[in-house]
């Protein structure tokens, strides 16, 4: 009977090698002595046993067809399941730490960590209000200034609200006139967050409603114009379920009221906007592709009467602003890169593109988003896969190109509807900019003055260079990426190299700062920052064509550049790794199963691994049927097994390293998904090459991660990574 099958089965050994190698910075291998402990050693190899795996005899059916799936039970939430999960985590750790080089990494991670997320100061009547972690704290707080970055007061901080386990902050929301402010704030890592409500002049804690939002992608609290109240997202029931209720809370109230309006039926997320000219309340809907369903007038009254707008989905997003009695908007309808139009609240047939008036046409640049900022439409774009930001006037007419201080990123949140909240004042463009050597950075724009600098960037990889280049994918699509190497690692040999990517529900992957991976450069290794088809560098187009039934196509892409930089000398098989997280945690996965013989190392990061069995929950149902494919088409259920990577494991190959890094609250890709990939790998690759497995505790999808975690999260990854690829991390600044 096979290692998989239906018995009980006991330790498995991987062989791996003693003699460990590390390059210097011009790329030379230095071999160094073995480092091991607590394993025992067989020849030139060490033994490392796994805990015992039990199989059972369960399957998954979809669609009348059926897959075995003999770790089931792994999904589980259960004594046995936390032993098994605990005494993987330890041989994990274990793994890594006896890398001499695990605290110099550290030290190097540390050095090179940001907030996967940055909160740029926000106004608050007069004054601003911003979240901030202060040196020797894990956690933010809450301060409100007279000036943007100035020295101010603490109106709320996490290690007060809880010394032992401090809060994350989700978000900050200041009402208009400043009175108050409301924070969103995550006890578990799991994303899903409370409010508390602040008097910012007494500091007093006012009474909030008690409704969990699930994150932060609707923005938190979204104050009313006149400050009385604001509307909010909650999730009800479990965060899995998907179930979306849009409420209203004004201050002093004992509860928050339902919103009733007319939502599409579909569970997606929800949200409540306001006109610029703080006049009328618009209901939007869909996270990835958001329409104007129905506005209505505030007029002071406690419930809103609204009037149908735009309730066809078929016409694909119209994300942007109600400017006066017009609804400007971003559309990808016959125009896949985006052009932005106008929609009058009074056209009888406001869902027929041929009755929108056009302000600025389609171009190769792909539209993102827009600000209004005064009588000018400042917009953003991509231009080749770099942020591009262009002043129009409400007409339409072009104004000026704002420069941009290299070629990198305006920071945006990864989907559409994070777009519809602009911040700053109605006289400037204020933005965050990044590029993939310097982290954020903070400017404004106004019209006709040029940019103004308001704080530099924090971080930055020394001396280091950004090179582009394309391959070429099976099917004759050319894909972009970036090359990020120190200046004195030529590329004249072959050197150690990690693919990083995302490639999935239209969501562009910026080439921004990579953080805590800047050790690798740091450390003599070339970052790849890849762009692959189902994100949204290029649009529409490039979305449909890597998605449900083009799916395929990412992987090939990623594949494609993989060996278009072996082809080149840049790296080799053995001296290649590639990571990436949830949709990319997915990639990462399918890399290692689809193509062994090509990856040293995969590290698959809060993965999406077993499509079939995502099924079993509401967010799994949803992202499986926007993304990947249809469960109720027997055809279209076995090619969705075809780019399952837990379905993809056959017994017998040589597998690349694989290191699975997840958290346990993660409400997107549950750790289960990273349990069951790890078990089937360990029972059925048939190499030296180890397949370890982290579960952290109190950890979601990186989204509300303290920040010493995330240190000592992103150091044992990248230790495995740099382990198995026999690289020596430099101590930061060095």
């Amino acid at each position: 009977m096979d290692r998989a099958g239906g018995r009980r089965r006991g330790f498995d050994t991987c062989r791996i090698p003693v003699v460990v190698f590390s390059a210097n910075a011009d790329g030379r291998p230095v071999s160094r002595p073995p480092q091991w402990t607590n394993q025992e050693y067989e020849g030139n190899y060490v033994s490392i046993q796994y805990p015992e795996t039990r199989t059972v005899d369960e399957v998954t059916r979809l669609a009348g067809v059926e897959f075995p799936d003999r770790y089931r039970w792994l999904e589980e939430n259960s004594a046995e399941v936390d032993q098994w999960q605990d005494r993987q985590a330890e041989l994990a750790d274990s793994y890594v730490r006896e890398w001499p080089y695990f605290e110099t990494l550290k030290r190097s991670v540390r050095h090179y960590f940001t907030a996967r997320s940055g909160t740029f100061p926000a106004p608050a009547g007069k004054r601003w209000v911003r979240s901030e972690i202060p040196e020797g704290a894990t956690q933010a707080r809450v301060v409100l200034s007279d000036e943007r970055f100035g020295a101010g007061r603490v109106l709320f901080d996490a290690v007060q609200e809880n010394r032992e386990t401090p809060p994350f902050v989700s978000w900050v929301s200041a009402s208009p006139d400043g009175r108050f402010v409301a924070v969103g704030v995550c006890d578990d890592g799991s994303e899903k967050n409370t409010i508390r409500l602040i008097d910012v002049e007494s500091g007093e804690r006012l009474p909030a409603p008690e409704e969990p939002l699930m994150d932060n992608w609707t923005a938190g609290a979204r104050w009313l114009p006149d400050s009385s109240g604001f509307f909010f997202s909650c999730i009800v029931g479990e965060s899995s379920d998907l179930r979306h209720q849009m409420l209203h809370f004004r201050i002093g109230a004992a509860r928050a009221t339902k919103v009733d309006a007319p939502w599409l039926p579909t569970q997606d997320w929800r949200t409540v906007v306001f006109s610029t000219d703080g006049k009328r309340a618009i209901a939007v809907q869909r996270l990835l592709s958001p329409i104007p369903l129905a506005v209505a007038d505030l007029d002071g009254s406690d419930e809103l009467v609204w009037r149908p707008f735009i309730s066809d989905t078929t016409i694909g997003g119209l994300y942007g602003h109600l400017i006066d009695d017009q609804w400007i908007a971003i559309s990808d309808a016959d125009a896949p890169r985006g052009r932005l139009v106008g929609i009058a609240l009074d056209n009888p047939t406001p869902a027929d593109p041929s009755t929108w008036t056009e302000l600025v046409p389609e171009s190769e640049v792909t539209l993102r988003s827009f600000a209004p900022v005064g009588e000018h439409l400042y917009v953003l774009g991509l231009d080749e896969t770099y942020s591009q930001v262009r002043v129009f006037t409400r007409g339409g007419r072009f104004v000026e190109y704002v420069e941009l201080p290299e070629r990198g990123a305006v920071v945006e949140l990864p989907f559409p509807m994070m777009a519809l909240y602009p911040s700053g004042l109605d006289d400037e463009y204020a933005f965050a900019f990044t590029s993939l050597t310097s982290s954020s950075r903070y400017f404004r724009h106004r019209p006709g003055k040029g940019l103004e600098v308001l704080s530099a960037a924090d971080k930055s990889i020394p001396d280091a260079v950004v090179e582009d280049g394309w391959a070429t994918s099976p099917d004759g699509t050319r894909i972009p990426y970036h090359i990020v190497r120190r200046r004195e690692v030529s590329l004249d040999r072959r050197r150690p190299a990690l693919l990083h990517g995302y490639g999935g529900y239209g969501a562009p992957w910026h080439p921004v700062f990579p953080g805590a991976m800047a050790s690798f450069v740091d450390a003599g290794g070339v970052f790849v920052h890849v762009h692959l088809r189902g994100g949204g560098e290029f649009g529409r187009e490039w979305w449909e064509q890597g998605r449900l039934k083009n799916k395929r196509n990412c992987y090939d892409d990623l594949h494609a550049v993989a060996e278009h930089l072996v082809a080149a000398g840049v790296t080799s098989p053995d001296m290649l790794g590639v990571s990436g997280g949830s949709n990319g945690g997915h990639m990462a996965g399918a890399a290692a199963t689809l193509r062994p013989d090509l990856w040293a190392v995969s590290v698959p990061r809060v993965p999406f691994l077993d499509v079939l069995g995502a099924t079993r929950d509401g967010y799994g149902s949803y992202v499986v049927g926007l993304e990947l494919g249809d469960v109720g088409d027997p055809d279209d259920v076995r090619r969705l097994a075809s780019i399952s990577p837990y379905h993809l494991v056959e017994d017998g190959v040589e597998y690349p390293a694989v290191y699975l890094d997840a958290g346990d609250t993660d409400p997107r890709c549950p750790p289960w998904h990273a349990r069951k990939f790890a078990a089937r790998m360990q029972a059925a690759t048939a190499g030296a090459n180890p397949v370890l497995v982290k579960i952290w505790r109190n950890v979601g999808h990186g989204w509300a991660t303290d920040k010493e975690v995330a240190i000592e999260e992103h150091t044992s990854w990248l230790a495995f990574v740099m382990k198995i690829l026999g690289m020596t991390p430099r101590e930061p600044g060095k």
